[in-house]
Order: structure tokens, then C-alpha cells, then sequence
């Protein structure tokens, strides 16, 4: 696990555009909450790349499982074939520059076995920002040939996630203020998994949205408990914004699980217990 296997610069991919085996380019554009991308993706996108519905293409229906459940493997499967995906190219994804859902395509696409993803750093601001250009083309891609077969990244259920935190280290990717309860303005019931630790995402980038250097996200991690060689977890709110800290950590050079249905997930049963407060018990 490395940077250089997660993640690349805006001049590193026009470089390998510019190659004899270019990658497939998806873009993630997505808003929490927000309006529908496809039109910022129809007014302007990176050259050949084809635009990938998180809501509907990397994410079940919200309901039991959570605000954001996994797709269904063979449905995922189908759309990255209908976007391009094949299995013995090179696929680099991007967003608008929070990175949170071109992360979570890269955690999808790893789960289910394609072996060379990487996310954009800094997303669509990054490429214009390094003059890159950008096309408002219509892109019709070749039918890709890629089959799911899940298993290739670690994943957790809700007893999982809470044995993490008893037993290693589980991390809460969301703002500081959802963590400790004392706001929560999406699901029903405010707090945290008791054990987890505070961690958000937000932190794992600079000003300009891009990842910090490697050796500054392993001391973060490092002094959170987090290191190579223990058990990590991760989860947010719905399992977006976590494959972004996931994604944070194999940059850092730690494996870590995700917790897929997240909070979301955790809080529709009553049973299951809620810490707040800023301390993890």
C-alpha cells in the first residue's frame, strides 16, 4: 500500500492520458443533500470521462441498512461495465474536489476485486487548477467487461465495528460536533459508536482538498492509535465521507475495514448503545 497506488496528481494523469494504455476516467461529482451533478458533469468534465450516479450506481436503496448501503454486487457490476470499466485497465476517479465520492467508487471497485484504482487528489479543481483542460463532448464508451467478485477490501458489520473498538482501534470519520451528539442534522439519533474515536475526514486534507504528505497522515493516525499492524476500522454517517479516511490511511500506509452502513446504520436499532461526549466511552 502506498500513495502512489491510492492516489495521483493532476499532471501524473495527463501524463498517463497521454500514454499507450490511458486509464477509464469516472466522474463522481455528487453534493450530500444536494442537487443532481449530471448537469455540472454535462457543462464540462475531464476528456472521455464518464459520469458514475452515486446515489443510484454506488449505493442500495436507503432504508435498513443504512442511508447509503451497498449496492447490490451484480446491479454495480453492470453499471461500471455500462461506464467502461474493464478488468485489465487502469481506472482513475475523480469529483468535484471534496474527494469523499470518488473515494467511495475507489473502495467499491477495490472491494469487488478490480486491482488498479486510484482517485484524483484534489478531484476536478486540482486538474483545472493545473491547467487541465475540460470538454463538454458527449462520451460514449466501449462496453467494459469487469465482474465483481467482493472480498477484496475489508469490511464491517455493526457487531464488527463494535468489537473494532473494544478490541483495536475504530475510527469516526464525521465532523467533531456529530461524534460527541451535540448536533445532528441528518440521522435520527445523535453520538457515537461507544469505544470510537474522533477523527474527521475533513483533517485529512489541506486547504486545497488534496491529501497531506504520507508521512503527516501516518503521525495523525499514529497518535489516534492507528498504526500498521492494528486492527483499524472506519465509519461516518452513511459510509461515504469513511471511504475517504479509509482512503486517507492506505495513503498513510495503514490497512483499515470499513464500516459500510455506518451510523446510519448503527442508530436504527435502539438496542445497540450510544456514546456522546467528546471521550470514546
Amino acid at each position: 500500500m502506498s500513495a502512489k497506488t491510492a492516489i495521483l496528481s493532476a499532471a501524473e494523469l495527463r501524463d498517463e492520458l497521454a500514454g499507450a494504455r490511458p486509464p477509464v476516467l469516472l466522474d463522481v461529482r455528487w453534493q450530500l443533500g444536494g442537487p443532481d451533478q449530471r448537469p455540472a458533469y454535462e457543462a464540462g468534465h475531464l476528456p472521455g470521462a464518464v459520469y458514475v450516479d452515486l446515489d443510484r450506481e454506488l449505493a442500495g436503496p436507503a432504508g435498513s441498512g443504512g442511508r447509503h448501503p451497498l449496492p447490490d454486487p451484480e446491479a454495480f457490476g453492470a453499471a461500471m461495465r455500462e461506464a467502461g470499466v474493464r478488468a485489465d485497465v487502469p481506472v482513475v476517479v475523480y469529483d468535484g474536489g471534496q474527494g469523499w465520492a470518488a473515494a467511495r467508487a475507489w473502495w467499491l471497485l477495490r472491494w469487488t476485486g478490480h486491482p488498479n484504482v486510484r482517485v484524483l487528489d484534489g478531484g476536478l479543481a486540482a486538474w483545472t487548477a493545473a491547467g487541465g483542460p475540460v470538454t463538454a463532448e458527449r462520451v460514449v464508451p466501449a462496453e467494459g467487461d469487469f465482474k465483481p467478485n467482493p472480498g477484496g477490501r475489508g469490511l464491517l458489520d455493526a457487531d464488527a465495528a463494535a468489537a473494532r473498538a473494544r478490541e483495536g482501534v475504530l475510527l469516526d470519520a464525521r465532523a467533531g460536533e456529530r461524534y460527541r451528539g451535540e448536533v445532528e442534522p441528518i440521522d435520527p439519533v445523535g453520538g457515537h459508536i461507544p469505544g470510537a474515536l474522533s477523527a474527521p475526514t475533513t483533517e485529512n486534507v489541506g486547504p486545497d482538498g488534496r491529501f497531506l504528505p504520507a508521512h503527516a497522515l501516518r503521525a495523525r493516525f499514529e497518535a489516534l492509535g492507528a498504526s500498521e499492524g492494528t486492527p483499524v476500522g472506519v465509519y461516518c454517517g452513511s459510509g461515504v465521507s469513511g471511504a475517504h479516511e479509509v482512503l486517507a490511511l492506505e495513503v498513510a500506509g495503514i490497512a483499515s475495514d470499513l464500516y459500510a452502513g455506518s451510523w446510519s446504520h448503527w442508530c436504527t436499532d435502539p438496542a445497540r448503545p450510544v456514546a456522546t461526549g467528546p471521550d470514546p466511552q
